[in-house]
């Protein structure tokens, strides 16, 4: 199995990633009250938050198909990794804006976590996609 990730380091970089993606989906969907109050959002949004974290869930279990399940493996896989990439980057980005330009709806509980997690995401996607590229770009 470690040989379908081009070994054990891009291996523990697929888990370490969607595991933050499983992390996030779940508190979304699952622990959606704490994580409205951690963050100071008011319960009316708790739809969207949900919907948020469906999004996450989502790519943790197509990750678990090509990662584990798919008999091809991660061959192929390009769209995948890269639409994974452009939503992190797309995460981070957004982050930046909220936090530093816009402000809007900022309070005390507004912190960088916006920011700083997106881009982690981002720089092990963009990782994965180099460490995969010998098998996603078949």
């Amino acid at each position: 199995m470690i040989e379908k990730f081009n070994g054990i380091f891009y291996l523990a970089v697929f888990i370490i990633h969607f595991i933050g993606f499983a992390y996030y989906g779940f508190r979304c969907v699952f622990q959606t009250k704490s994580f409205l109050d951690k963050y100071g959002i008011d319960d009316t949004g708790a739809g969207m938050v949900r919907f948020f974290g469906s999004i996450f869930l989502g790519s943790v279990v197509m990750a678990i198909y090509v990662g584990f399940v798919r008999p091809n493996g991660l061959e192929t896989t390009w769209a995948f990794f890269n639409l994974i990439f452009l939503q992190n980057l797309s995460a981070f980005i957004v982050g930046f804006y909220n936090t530093k330009i816009n402000k809007l709806g900022h309070t005390d509980k507004t912190s960088d976590e916006g920011i700083y997690a997106p881009l982690v995401l981002t720089i092990l996607s963009a990782v994965m996609i180099y460490g995969f590229s010998d098998k996603i770009y078949i």
